[in-house]
């Protein structure tokens, strides 16, 4: 496929994650307060989308509390500036089995809610996007399993579908693209669907070009999509989606610098990517003209 630089992109910035960044950066926000803050901060800056996680307040350790997520939403739709609200809803898919000479029982970190348990933050506080993390998958660390089975993505998809949240379908390789279109093709999610590509994650798709294009390629070409990489590999891949004619995302879910030696803040990495999304002669989008461009309706929680 030729590659067509998008002209109109948009920006999302990943604002916290659920990694264990809290204590590596001062700039990595924990308590919803901060993490709303921090969001506004990128929307100022040009994010029209934030993704959001929640964290516990005190130790910075992730967290899927529906509490928490009340407060985060509520701040963020409560402030005079205007941005795309993404919630995550990978939250409750973790397993961490013993060494291999003993796999069970399942170890400290294991985190497995049912659907319901895990769209509880999304079906109370109506974001415009919510995540589907599109498959099962080994991240880096040793015994640790990013767990979302073909039934699990079914109910969540529907449950998506039902509340009119728009889901961002997360793909970490090209078997989790060929699951959301059946999704799609079953019904379960409605087209044109919306992708984010997660690039160079240990040990999904890496991040090199012939693989993204793969990638791009297995996206039908109504739906919208983005990409994404992390560490150093950030901002080269913000060029990189717009260069194949997607859209970008950065944040400190994926990056803590902004160069060798400079700790990023959200607002800073936004302010990056739009200084390369402009000198590449594309316009950055604002939170209505996404909205429109992807259907969305802004609503308050229940």
């Amino acid at each position: 496929m030729p590659l067509a630089i998008n002209q109109d992109v948009f920006i999302t910035c990943a604002v916290t994650g659920s990694g264990g960044t809290q204590d590596k950066s001062p700039e990595v926000p924990r308590s919803p307060a901060q993490i709303a803050e921090s969001a506004i901060k990128a929307a100022q800056a040009g994010a029209a989308i934030v993704h959001c996680h929640v964290r516990d307040p005190e130790t910075g350790v992730a967290s899927r509390d529906p509490k928490l997520y009340r407060e985060l939403t509520e701040r963020v739709r409560d402030s005079s500036t205007d941005v795309v609200l993404n919630l995550t809803a990978g939250m409750g898919g973790d397993m961490v089995f013993g060494p291999p000479s003993a796999p069970l029982p399942l170890r400290s970190g294991t985190d497995m809610g049912s659907a319901e348990d895990r769209m509880e933050p999304i079906a109370d506080c109506l974001p415009e996007i919510c995540t589907l993390d599109c498959g099962t998958m080994n991240f880096a660390e040793a015994d640790y399993v990013m767990t979302n089975t073909p039934g699990m993505l079914e109910a969540m998809g529907g449950m998506m579908t039902e509340l009119g949240v728009k889901p961002e379908i997360e793909a970490f390789d090209t078997g989790h693209l060929w699951f959301a279109k059946k999704l799609v093709e079953d019904g379960v999610l409605e087209s044109p669907a919306l992708v984010q590509l997660c690039m160079g994650i240990p040990w999904g798709a890496p991040d090199d070009l012939n693989t993204l294009m793969a990638m791009v390629n297995n996206v039908p070409q109504d739906w919208n999509w983005s990409a994404f990489s992390i560490g150093r590999n950030e901002m080269p891949f913000v060029a990189a989606a717009v260069l194949a004619g997607g859209n970008v995302r950065v944040g400190l879910e994926d990056n803590l610098w902004l160069e060798k030696g400079v700790l990023a803040s959200n607002e800073s990495l936004v302010a990056r990517a739009v200084t390369i999304v402009e000198a590449m002669g594309s316009n950055v989008l604002k939170p209505e003209q996404v909205r429109s461009k992807l259907g969305l309706t802004k609503r308050a929680p229940r």
